[in-house]
């Protein structure tokens, strides 16, 4: 954090000279703070200013340590504790919201008013009400870390009264249910796209094997996400099961292993891929 002043002569209405002192606080090139005082003399306003830096600096009287949202979601990108726990579609809507208007935002002074003129340009822009929700939910869980991890005030609580004004204006929803599967017509589809991109590898990259995926995922419902992190260790070949690790749960994913059978083809699918590495 590093404080610095600067001095603004001004002509008043009756033509004699104020001196206002700015005073700004930056951390990480982001402006976290602002204030200013006038003084009749130049010299009391550049006492002022240098005795307002080190007491700032050495924090002796406390500010509210503000930043930009932007500025917020850098850090919450930065920080490797957080950002390796995050998962895919969490990252990719927080880099999003680093582009949009609300991460001019401070990040104190965010309100409701701000969160529904946000959905209303996402809304306007093609995203469903469901995909917009994805938006407030992760913002809120980072501006839910900046006081405690990064020492950062954020109207976190804003999120209490935002959120049913929100769903009742019909801004944000939860996902619909998904009521049925994939007719054989999209399944194949789906299998003649996918075969292309499993031919077009690239130069040193490793093939990607799409249809086992794509018909491994079918026979054992799992997420592409949990399919990708299967390791032989956890294939038991005598009972034909295999340990899913980190298995998708509202109240717990770290941790939440679970034994899955490979019932019919999806075992011989699974054993017959590459031996080569761990995964």
């Amino acid at each position: 954090m590093m404080a610095s002043f600067t001095i603004e002569k001004r002509t008043k209405a009756n033509g004699e000279f104020s001196y206002r002192c700015k005073v700004v606080v930056k951390q990480k090139n982001a402006i976290i703070h602002r204030e200013s005082k006038t003084f009749r003399k130049k010299e009391l306003a550049r006492t002022y200013g240098r005795k307002r830096v080190q007491e700032i600096e050495n924090d002796e009287i406390g500010i509210k340590k503000t930043i930009p949202l932007s500025a917020l979601l850098d850090l919450y990108f930065e920080d490797v504790h957080l950002w390796e726990k995050t998962g895919r579609t969490k990252q990719y809507v927080i880099k999003m919201l680093r582009d949009c208007d609300i991460a001019k935002i401070q990040s104190n002074k965010l309100k409701t008013s701000d969160l529904i003129a946000h959905c209303k340009i996402r809304q306007l822009a093609g995203a469903k009400p469901s995909t917009v929700y994805h938006d407030i939910c992760y913002l809120r869980a980072v501006m839910k870390k900046a006081q405690p991890v990064f020492d950062i005030e954020a109207n976190y609580s804003v999120f209490e009264e935002a959120i049913p004004t929100l769903i009742d204006m019909g801004l944000i929803s939860n996902s619909d249910r998904r009521t049925r599967r994939p007719t054989q017509l999209e399944l194949e589809k789906l299998q003649v796209g996918l075969e292309i991109r499993e031919n077009q590898k690239p130069n040193g990259h490793v093939r990607i094997p799409y249809l086992d995926i794509l018909d491994f995922s079918i026979l054992t419902c799992m997420r592409i996400g949990e399919v990708c992190k299967l390791r032989w260790d956890d294939l038991n070949l005598d009972h034909k099961t295999i340990v899913v690790r980190d298995r998708k749960d509202p109240r717990k994913k770290e941790g939440n292993h679970m034994i899955a059978p490979l019932l019919g083809e999806s075992f011989n699918i699974d054993n017959m891929q590459p031996n080569d590495k761990d995964l």
